[in-house]
């Protein structure tokens, strides 16, 4: 155990594992921390797509996985343990967004979001943590989002899954820091990615994916446990939470 202050880990550390990778944000991210010098092991289900981001940059090499397969995970970690080098960091990005929409109650909206944005991040966790728990030094990043601080229209599953995420990291920042593991909880806001390309509401304060890249990895860097951008929607999104829960559903439901 020890009680040292925790650093942020370094290029020189080691690897960055990062699902999720083949679009968006997490393509993003990959491309950014490369840039900065790391070397960058990118997942998805899409080895095609993962293979034209690894393309991009001698730094990233694309390892295809499916995080709902735990097994399958565990063998990855394996896999760039032995082939690329020490993990020393683990970005959990990969996740869907599946809208709910009432009156119909489709349970399988709930397994699937599950499934992949909570379950899928708990194994990518488990396949990780057996190495860095070894060398004492680790940093371990959820990816979540502002659904995860208030109930949004049509989000019932997938801010459910973005609210155990942050729950979930605050208590395994406070049981790990004693053994040397950092963890760092990302919560965006509105990204302009071809996922939210797809939605058909209003966007407040919508992101650039490559600013949002930049200000997550300058977050990472410092090793700050709550990494949130754009600064000023989220920040009034928090303040939200301090409503009175009556007074907040009648605002949102009208």
């Amino acid at each position: 155990m020890s009680n040292r202050k925790l650093s942020a880990m370094k290029p020189s550390d080691g690897i960055v594992w990062i699902t999720g990778a083949s679009s968006g944000i997490g393509a993003a991210v990959a491309l950014e921390m490369a840039n900065r010098g790391w070397q960058v092991a990118i997942s998805a289900r899409s080895r095609d797509k993962l293979d034209k981001i690894a393309e991009l940059n001698s730094n990233i090499t694309a390892i295809a996985c499916d995080v709902t397969d735990r097994d399958g995970m565990s063998k990855t970690a394996q896999k760039i343990e032995a082939e690329i080098g020490s993990l020393a960091m683990i970005i959990a990005n990969a996740g869907i967004y599946l809208p709910t929409h009432f009156p119909k109650f489709d349970v399988s909206i709930f397994d699937d979001s599950f499934a992949v944005n909570l379950t899928g991040t708990v194994n990518m966790i488990a396949a990780s943590y057996p190495y860095m728990i070894e060398r004492n030094k680790g940093q371990i990043v959820l990816v979540s989002s502002v659904a995860g601080y208030n109930g949004l229209p049509t989000s019932a599953a997938y801010g459910a899954t973005k609210a155990a995420l942050l729950n979930m990291g605050e208590a395994m920042a406070v049981d790990l820091a004693k053994y040397g593991l950092s963890v760092n909880m990302v919560a965006p806001g509105f990204i302009d990615t071809p996922a939210t390309q797809k939605n058909t509401f209003h966007m407040p304060a919508l992101m650039d994916v490559t600013k949002a890249a930049t200000a997550m990895v300058d977050g990472l860097e410092k090793n700050r446990t709550r990494i949130t951008f754009p600064k000023r929607f989220t920040f009034w999104l928090r303040l939200l939470t301090f409503l009175p829960r009556q007074l907040y559903v009648r605002l949102l439901s009208r």
